[in-house]
C-alpha cells in the first residue's frame, strides 16, 4: 500500500514564519486579547496594533475585531479598505489588499498550501492579491496565488481558484466571470 503523506517527515522551512516563534506567540496573544476585545469602533487602535507587528495598513481602514490574521508582517492593507467580521487572513504567504477594497464577513484568504504529491507534505507560500476597489462578498474563499482584479465583484460563497479579471462580476464554485461590473452607459459617464 502506498503512503500518500508521512507527516513525521514534515519540517517547517527555515524562516517560513518570518519572525521568531516567541514573536509569533506574542502576536497571537495580543490578537486574542487587545485586538479581539477592542470596541467595534476602535479601527485606528487595531490598525496601530497591526502596524506595530509589521503590517502595512493605510489610512481610514475598517478592520473588525473578529478578524484573524496569522502573520501581520506579511499583510498589506490599502487606504480605506474594509475587512469584515470573522474574516481570516491566513497569511503564511503575503496578502495584499488594495485601497477601497472590501473583504466581507466570513471570507477566507489562504496564502499557502501543502504539496500533496510529496510524502513530506511540504508547506508552500503563494501571494494573494485583492486589487483596488474589488469587493469580495460574504463567505468567499480565495486560494493561494490568486489575484482578484481591480474593481472585480466576487459573489457570496464563491470559491476562487484562479485569477479573476478586473471590473467583472464573478461568482460560483469554482468562481468564473459573468458580466461587467458596470454597464457601458454608466461606465462612460464616470
Amino acid at each position: 500500500m502506498r503512503n500518500f503523506q508521512n507527516l513525521a517527515a514534515f519540517t517547517m522551512p527555515a524562516n517560513f514564519r518570518g519572525r521568531s516563534a516567541i514573536y509569533v506567540q506574542l502576536w497571537w496573544l495580543v490578537q486574542a486579547t487587545l485586538f479581539r476585545c477592542s470596541p467595534q469602533f476602535a479601527y485606528r487602535f487595531r490598525a496601530a496594533l497591526l502596524r506595530w507587528f509589521g503590517a502595512e495598513v493605510g489610512v481610514g481602514t475598517v478592520i473588525r475585531p473578529s478578524v484573524t490574521i496569522t502573520y501581520p508582517w506579511k499583510v498589506k492593507i490599502g487606504d480605506y479598505a474594509w475587512i469584515g467580521d470573522d474574516v481570516v487572513l491566513y497569511s503564511l504567504g503575503e496578502i495584499d489588499i488594495g485601497a477601497h477594497a472590501v473583504v466581507s464577513q466570513r471570507s477566507y484568504l489562504c496564502a499557502a498550501d501543502h504539496d500533496y504529491q510529496q510524502a513530506d507534505f511540504p508547506i508552500r507560500a503563494f501571494k494573494v492579491c485583492v486589487e483596488d476597489q474589488a469587493w469580495l462578498a460574504t463567505d468567499v474563499y480565495v486560494a493561494p496565488g490568486v489575484t482578484i482584479g481591480r474593481g472585480a465583484v466576487i459573489g457570496a460563497r464563491s470559491s476562487v481558484f484562479k485569477n479573476m479579471p478586473e471590473a467583472m462580476v464573478c461568482m460560483g464554485s469554482p468562481c468564473r466571470p459573468f458580466k461587467p461590473r458596470l454597464s457601458q452607459s454608466i461606465s462612460e459617464s464616470l
